[in-house]
């Protein structure tokens, strides 16, 4: 099956109250993972690329890798960037043959944001691509890009923004953030915020950055072999079930897939210190990424049997 845009995953996933998973990759197990958890669950998903991860993987490498995943995929899958710093690399990425780009202009002043965001919906329509952009600011850090507070979506300027640019589908701040440390006490959604813009923006796809559950699991057997992840927090996995019931088709994950990979390689790494064939170390944490991406179809994300 064909790279594809998110215009119909989104549209059965709003309708249906349930979210698509998109899911950073960065090297091969990662995509093989992520894949045979999609093609078990029978699951729509979103293979997304970092501009870090394209740096390190190469642009090439990750269109060959993702072309080998769905040359025999009966999934509908999307390849998408995910924070798209300027016009430039987003056209990069379009003309090498991503389906969906996001531009990330929330560092900038709204009318900044607006403007850059406009270009790269018009030379992206050109092309049949399709654009999520950002309002508003999470807090964390996830390759460059870094906030050191929350800056929350208002309602108002979401259904402007929208109408003056023509993007495709907005990523709102609510509450969530980058990285492992999203919360210092109680974790907390604006839900009220939410359901607001979505009354505004009615059957507009809406985008949660910043979603990882942060498994205990993976931070304790991490931290049992010889890891110093402490005090990581994530959102609660009834909350990003909330979320698709208010208008949110796309939740992002990333930090869940990088502690799956290292809860798993530090555990084999240490109960086999002899063993030094990689297949032997990145085969179990291959298996990590697809057993917590199938549970995430399965139980939070509601995408099961959707393709």
């Amino acid at each position: 099956m064909p790279l594809t845009t998110p215009k119909e995953m989104f549209e059965k996933a709003y309708m249906d109250k349930y979210a698509i998973g998109a899911f950073n990759v960065t090297n091969m197990e990662i995509v093989q993972g992520i894949m045979e958890a999609a093609e078990e669950e029978k699951s729509p998903v979103i293979l997304q690329i970092s501009a870090g991860a394209r740096k390190y993987a190469g642009h090439n490498y990750i269109i060959k890798m993702v072309e080998a995943a769905i040359e025999n995929s009966n999934v509908p899958v999307v390849l998408h960037l995910d924070h798209g710093v300027d016009f430039n690399i987003c056209k990069e990425v379009i003309d090498g043959g991503f389906t969906s780009v996001m531009i990330d202009g929330s560092h900038f002043p709204f009318e900044k944001n607006i403007e850059v965001t406009k270009s790269v919906v018009e030379y992206a329509h050109q092309h049949g691509v399709w654009v999520e952009a950002e309002l508003g600011q999470l807090a964390g850090i996830e390759d460059d890009v870094f906030a050191e507070q929350n800056v929350f979506t208002e309602p108002d300027q979401a259904v402007e923004f929208v109408e003056r640019t023509g993007c495709n589908s907005l990523a709102v701040a609510i509450g969530t953030s980058h990285g492992a440390y999203k919360f210092k006490s109680e974790p907390k959604l604006d839900f009220e915020r939410l359901e607001k813009i979505t009354q505004l923006l009615p059957n507009y796809p809406l985008v949660l950055h910043g979603a990882s559950s942060v498994p205990e699991e993976f931070i304790k057997t991490a931290n049992n072999f010889g890891g110093q992840i402490a005090g990581a927090k994530g959102v609660p996995e009834f909350m990003l079930k909330k979320a698709a019931q208010l208008g949110v088709c796309k939740i992002n994950i990333d930090t869940d897939i990088r502690l799956a990979i290292t809860a798993t390689l530090r555990k084999v790494l240490n109960d086999f210190p002899a063993e030094f064939d990689p297949r032997k170390f990145f085969g179990p944490a291959r298996q990590a990424i697809k057993d917590m991406v199938q549970y995430k179809m399965r139980f939070v994300l509601d995408s099961s049997n959707k393709a």
